[in-house]
């Protein structure tokens, strides 16, 4: 059984370590095995490319890079500041993830 992650695809996250500190973006996809995430326009690298039917010129392609889950922080939807992850049972009798800060769910 995989672990559970307290970042989805689809949420606001702010980054906590590296060039990218302090930058916020929406999470593309989540990389489960790996405990990585791809978040839009951050820890962006060039990849050099061969033509191909896309860039038949070929060249240096920007794109973003997977960083790890641990340097991500959720960011309240409330006060959009970063916050902790907490886990409660809904009106469903499901699972909610909810923001430790203001005690708001996170849909």
């Amino acid at each position: 059984m995989q672990k559970k992650l307290h970042i989805k695809k689809g949420d606001t996250v702010v980054v906590l370590a590296g060039n990218d500190n302090g930058r916020q973006g929406k999470v593309l996809e989540v990389i489960r095995d790996k405990d990585r995430a791809i978040v839009e326009g951050v820890n962006m690298v060039k990849k050099h490319t061969k033509p191909n039917a896309e860039s038949p010129q070929g060249g240096i392609v920007e794109k973003e890079a997977p960083i790890h889950i641990s340097n991500l922080m959720l960011v309240d939807p409330k006060t959009g500041k970063p916050t902790r992850i907490g886990r409660k049972l809904g009106d469903n009798g499901k699972l909610v993830r909810y923001s430790k800060k203001s005690g708001e769910e996170i849909k």
